[in-house]
């Protein structure tokens, strides 16, 4: 399954990600040719995430109607017609207008996919898998930093601005993996061919039997979800990350820029794929300790407390070297706290309603992606420096932290055995049961 799901998944986030973040790579020509200031740039970042806001929970809504193939596909074509558009801008409202617009057509993407890999993952592997699909996010800014900037300096076609073929070339992907989407995508473990009778059998009774040992999920409506205190709570906390992680992941380009004026674009995106390297490698190790531990709680707030630290250190730099140091410590806190943090609506909410409630908090969060950008884009043009905003930003994520450190969460139940599909269900345990009986055996 991982080998048949994950890789497809993988690349499409890739792509959707180069096509959210391309546009910090084009700032680097683009604000100058449309005269934009720093707080229009950072207003055109963000505007993004408020349009994905409007129609994050409408559109995970129609993907549970329509179908995740469809729906997926539908997400595809339409986010990567706007990203080409991008490329024929002619003034900042039209930037703002297509930056709006690409927001809404992408919302229901993220939350589609982490709906979707519920449905053919165990709980005991969920965290692990949605690392290996949200490592997308920094290997897309791996592939981004150097093939945009490179794009930008060294393609002029018909005597075209390389920024905009950057948008160009880049949006094609998504639609042509759109049509691919559509024939490609199994939408369950009953649709897939390419297991065999056994597999199937064995897996959606392995699903079944870890919903069964879940007697506390609850199964809510569209509203109550929405109004639910945990979720909120939950949509907070991602909204104080989003605030942190895009503010720097828009920005990271200029800062890098405004450090030396002997960096040329190219080199500008070589050195920035430094920190999401780094990033990469540590979200999937700390992700797989988290998913042998079974504990998200811990998982997810230390990762937000690291990215405070780097976050800081960033903010105290001022010079290339030290800042890829700064911004690789803070962007491994950041992106390791991702997937033990997208495992926790699966274990109080039933299938379901966690895909609402998932698309809720990211919904509420990528308003964070708005304030963000614009936020340090308003401080810099005040300033004229962007350390004022990432000490900010630093403070926010440790506000997070404490968020999710005081959360009160029950651990997943975990199996005694790893039993045979046509086996007796093992006992179930529960990480406090499983502490008393060490506590014991210690004891004894």
């Amino acid at each position: 399954m991982t080998r048949r799901i994950i890789p497809f998944v993988f690349v499409l986030y890739i792509v959707n990600y180069i096509d959210r973040a391309n546009i910090g790579y084009a700032a680097l020509e683009m604000n100058k040719a449309l005269g934009l200031t720093s707080q229009l740039f950072g207003l055109a970042a963000g505007l993004f995430f408020i349009g994905y806001f409007l129609c994050e929970v409408p559109s995970n809504i129609a993907l549970t109607r329509f179908g995740a193939r469809v729906w997926i596909a539908r997400i595809l074509l339409t986010w990567g017609l706007l990203s080409v558009l991008m490329g024929f801008v002619q003034n900042a409202w039209q930037l703002l207008t297509i930056r709006f617009l690409l927001g809404v057509a992408e919302a229901g993407f993220f939350p589609g996919i982490i709906l979707y890999l519920g449905r053919w993952f165990r709980t005991k592997e969920l965290a692990t898998t949605i690392a290996l699909f949200t490592a997308s996010i920094p290997v897309s800014y791996i592939i981004a930093a150097p093939l945009s900037t490179a794009i930008i300096d060294h393609v002029h076609l018909f005597g075209i601005d390389g920024w905009r073929w950057m948008f160009v070339f880049e949006g094609l992907p998504a639609v042509l993996l759109g049509v691919a989407c559509y024939f490609l995508l199994t939408e369950r473990p009953s649709d897939a061919s390419w297991l065999s009778d056994a597999e199937r059998t064995w897996l959606e009774g392995e699903l079944h039997r870890e919903a069964q040992a879940r007697p506390h999920v609850v199964h809510l409506s569209v509203w109550r979800t929405l109004r639910n205190t945990k979720v909120l709570y939950l949509g907070a906390i991602y909204f104080v990350y989003q605030v942190g992680s895009l503010g720097v992941g828009y920005w990271l380009p200029q800062i890098l820029k405004g450090m030396s004026d002997n960096l040329s674009n190219t080199q500008i995106g070589l050195i920035g794929t430094i920190p999401y390297i780094v990033a990469t490698i540590a979200m999937v190790a700390w992700s797989r300790h988290s998913d042998k531990a079974v504990e998200r709680k811990f998982h997810s707030w230390f990762p937000l407390a690291v990215g405070a630290v780097g976050m800081t250190l960033s903010a105290l730099t001022h010079s290339p070297g030290p800042a890829v140091v700064a911004v690789s410590v803070a962007l491994a806190g950041l992106y390791s706290f991702k997937a033990p943090f997208w495992s926790v609506p699966g274990l109080f909410l039933s299938t379901g309603t966690a895909a609402t409630a998932v698309a809720a908090i990211n919904s509420i969060g990528n308003l964070g992606g708005f304030v963000g950008p614009y936020g340090l884009g308003l401080v810099k043009d005040r300033t004229g420096s962007a350390s004022m905003a990432l000490f900010i930003l630093a403070g926010l994520l440790v506000i997070a932290a404490v968020m999710m450190a005081a959360l009160r969460l029950r651990e997943p139940t975990i199996p005694a055995t790893d039993a045979p599909a046509d086996a007796p269900a093992a006992p179930l345990r529960t990480l406090d049961q499983a502490g008393d009986d060490s506590a014991t055996a210690g004891t004894a």
